[in-house]
């Protein structure tokens, strides 16, 4: 039986904001828990040595099958008691094709099925081993998600109206999930790419907002308790520009950026993994009053950037948009009864 307070789940632990926040997770709240770090290949990352108070588990996040079963071989730990409930689910991992797109094996958008598809089952399936009082599952969001965003004028992806508005109908979400959304046929650089990457972050915003609102009016009472939050962790040098050009990988992120934020360190230009990393394990842990304040309220559905609270997009809080992304979603994962906790999950 395993004596940790609860389970923290990275995924995408060997990326760049992964590895920061592997780094700093002995620093926090978390540092009595049982970490489950998920990479696309365990054999691969041998700086995460798996030990007693942490494992290194390979998923796939291409791979809808591989994620049930890594999923399922989670829930059955817990449900054994061979490793607690998990307190903090942290849907860290993404991918972004900077103009180089793929597909999976089950013909999706790679870029939609790693940020957002593959991610919304892992979280419907672990509901069932969450910890149901102060469990938080902790969505990484972009400015990319919004086209209206002011800081995304100068990349110029969203300028066209025709992309100013990602959702429309179910039409264009599978258009979107199958890559035949601005795919790189039409435009093969930098925008063509940050525009799949904008629609599924915006799915994965919705998913933010439709969970907490699904877990809030589900009729299980345990699960009334948990907490979805956002964190937008600004532009970054990490591992996610490898696919870029190199103007945008070395150039922009190794030299003018850093130089941009030199000379105003707001963050604005250029954020560090590390402060990052800061910013994604606080909205995990939830504050000192509240762990301490039995039956406290947790602050729900926030969206954070450095720390401070954000609206996302108007498309994001249409309710009737979310509602079609969330339906088309499970038709796509292929959820069925009996595989999450949530009782209002069609």
């Amino acid at each position: 039986m395993s004596t940790a307070k609860g389970i923290v789940i990275l995924t995408g632990a060997n990326g760049g904001l992964g590895s920061a926040i592997v780094k700093q997770l002995a620093d926090s709240k978390f540092a009595s828990f049982h970490t489950v770090y998920t990479v696309r290949d365990a054999n691969r990352t041998p700086e995460l040595v798996p030990d007693a108070a942490h494992d290194v588990v390979s998923l796939d996040l291409t791979d809808l099958d591989n994620v049930r079963q890594v999923a399922k071989d989670i829930n059955a730990r817990v449900s054994a008691g061979k490793i607690p409930p998990i307190r903090a689910l942290i849907l860290n991992a993404g991918f972004q094709d900077f103009g180089k797109q793929s597909w999976t094996k089950q013909g999706l958008d790679t870029t939609f099925a790693t940020n957002h598809l593959d991610h919304w089952l892992l979280t419907l399936l672990l509901l069932k081993s969450m910890d149901k009082v102060t469990g938080r599952i902790v969505v990484l969001g972009s400015q990319s998600h919004d086209p209206h965003d002011p800081r995304n004028k100068s990349g110029r992806a969203f300028v066209d109206p025709k992309y100013q508005t990602i959702v429309t109908d179910a039409d264009r979400f599978h258009a979107i999930a199958k890559g035949a959304w601005s795919p790189a046929t039409e435009d093969a650089g930098f925008r063509g790419g940050y525009r799949r990457y904008g629609a599924a972050k915006l799915f994965q915003t919705m998913m933010q907002h439709e969970l907490q609102a699904r877990l809030d009016a589900d009729p299980d009472p345990n699960l009334h308790k948990l907490c979805v939050v956002g964190v937008d962790p600004g532009p970054m040098a990490t591992g996610m520009q490898r696919l870029a050009p190199w103007v945008i990988r070395v150039l922009f992120f190794k030299v003018v950026f850093p130089m941009m934020a030199y000379l105003s360190p707001s963050r604005a230009f250029l954020n560090s993994t590390s402060r990052a990393a800061g910013d994604v394990l606080g909205s995990g842990e939830g504050s000192a009053e509240e762990e301490e304040e039995e039956g406290a309220a947790l602050p729900k559905d926030g969206y954070f950037q450095n720390g401070v609270p954000m609206e996302t997009s108007e498309e994001s809080r249409d309710g009737a948009k979310r509602a079609l992304v969330w339906r088309e979603t499970v038709k796509l994962t292929g959820l069925k009864e009996g595989e999450t906790a949530l009782v209002n999950w069609k």
